[in-house]
């Protein structure tokens, strides 16, 4: 790290948790984040300004004037730009060092297995149940840690499911494949953006928490993941409710795996 990344980054050195090690893991780490819709547009700016050196965004749309109420990332002049070169655009304006790939199309299985093995943490900001799916089960696949958050209305839930943890639950233990909700988009049924933007926020300091080991500096304690948890906001009291998340054994993605690659 130089002395120009020193400044830039002094309010995260100044923690008695957080040493130029962590800060250098950030810097040689690797981000996929998969949405740039209201879940990964405060997501990216937060992992950008923190330093993650290199991010990968994925989303086929471009903006809409109805995104900018929540997806701060965008901004009026970017109307009908692809969402990914507007992201890549105001990454670069608030931090040029960080490396960013673009992907505008869909998240499917071929496109997974090539990027998901690339990266130190995937970021889940969509909001498809299948597509939601797909992502944990090639992030499991692949071994890599998941932050996985949605919000719809004034509610808003997130958790880590992170396959490194023998014990720990996948998304598909907490919410099974063959028994699909009813579809909940916020197109149909409307978001209050700052509850969103709180979930958005929320996995970027998980996947920075996890991408900077902050284990490895003697604070694993104070610093447990979400992985087991999984964290149910109401937004309209702002009422937080926790559940323990266990792993299903009859689970159609990890039930039959002990640990990663077995």
């Amino acid at each position: 790290m130089d002395d120009d990344q020193r400044l830039r980054y002094s309010r995260h050195l100044l923690l008695n948790e957080w040493s130029e090690e962590a800060q250098d893991r950030l810097l040689q780490s690797h981000a996929l984040v998969i949405g740039a819709g209201g879940l990964g547009a405060p997501a990216l700016m937060y992992l950008a300004s923190a330093g993650v050196g290199r991010i990968t965004v994925v989303d086929p749309d471009v903006v809409d004037v109805t995104n900018l109420q929540r997806q701060i990332i965008h901004t009026t002049p970017r109307v009908g730009q692809t969402k990914v070169s507007s992201a890549a655009e105001a990454i670069a304006q608030l931090n040029p060092e960080v490396r960013v790939q673009t992907l505008a199309c869909a998240a499917d299985e071929a496109l997974l297995n090539e990027w998901v093995p690339q990266a130190d943490v995937v970021l889940d900001c969509t909001d498809r149940f299948a597509v939601r799916q797909l992502i944990n089960r090639m992030a499991r696949q692949h071994a890599r840690p998941l932050v996985s958050a949605s919000a719809v209305r004034f509610d808003g839930q997130i958790s880590v499911f992170d396959p490194r943890q023998p014990e720990g639950p996948c998304y598909a233990c907490l919410f099974p494949p063959d028994s699909p909700p009813e579809e909940t988009r916020c197109a149909m049924l409307g978001v209050f953006a700052p509850v969103v933007g709180m979930m958005g926020v929320m996995q970027a300091g998980e996947a920075i928490k996890l991408l900077a080991s902050l284990e490895d500096e003697g604070a694993a304690a104070a610093h447990a993941s979400l992985s087991g948890r999984l964290l149910l906001l109401d937004g309209r009291t702002w009422h937080w409710t926790e559940l323990r998340a266990r792993r299903n054994p009859d689970c159609p993605v990890c039930g039959e795996i002990t640990t990663p690659g077995a």
